[in-house]
């Protein structure tokens, strides 16, 4: 019975990395269908979200079961709600990525990627593929070093999105207020994705030693 009990356990934890795998395969295609204004690819992500929200649901549901029938104490308690709270922010992950096709979609046949800011876009993608990996690792593995890394990784993120915000400001920006709002969105869902993908990590750390990290300004 003891040995079920944490198979189970152990299965929240697979599904939280598959769902770390998902929302980043998500940004990934959607960065992709962004730049490319690529309708098809943009529908897929969008579709396929509706996959991460059956495994949150999934999660969910074998989360409060357990604490329903187990009543777990310390650190399995400790597992169980971070497990919650990690599930809560991959589905907002997933839920981003797919705000992300749908500017591609509702752009198309043009890129709203355009041209001054393209790079950056290209560059805020690669750095929310890496950091949801690190989480998804993280994850399976417990590594605490790792979990408060993400948070440096962020870093470079927030720098991507003030550079990105510079451009649009700048006097010559080309392309009106549709496109600067377009791109201020853009570059929010991937801040946004990070701050959560950040948020996933800290709660590794919880689970580990039992200790809240909150960062500078209250993100948690």
């Amino acid at each position: 019975m003891r040995a079920q009990y944490h198979e189970e356990l152990d299965y929240l934890g697979e599904l939280l990395v598959e769902m770390t795998h998902l929302a980043g395969s998500a940004l990934n295609r959607a960065t992709t269908a962004l730049l490319d204004a690529d309708l098809t690819l943009a529908e897929s992500v969008i579709a396929s979200d509706e996959l991460l929200n059956m495994r949150s649901r999934e999660l969910g549901d074998r989360a409060v079961e357990l604490l329903a029938r187990q009543q777990p104490v310390a650190s399995d308690l400790r597992t169980i709600i971070a497990a919650l709270t990690m599930n809560d922010h991959l589905e907002r992950m997933g839920d981003l990525a797919a705000h992300v096709a749908k500017t591609a979609r509702l752009r198309y046949p043009e890129s709203a990627a355009y041209p001054e800011v393209r790079e950056l876009i290209l560059r805020m993608g690669q750095v929310a593929q890496r950091i949801v990996e690190k989480v998804g690792t993280t994850i399976a593995t417990r590594d605490v070093h790792a979990a408060a890394e993400v948070r440096h990784d962020d870093d470079e993120m927030d720098q991507l999105h003030r550079r990105l915000f510079a451009v649009m400001l700048d006097p010559g920006w080309p392309h009106g207020v549709e496109a600067a709002i377009d791109v201020t969105l853009l570059s929010r869902f991937f801040e946004r994705y990070a701050d959560h993908a950040v948020s996933v990590a800290q709660q590794v750390i919880f689970v580990v030693t039992g200790e809240m990290v909150v960062n500078p300004g209250g993100r948690h």
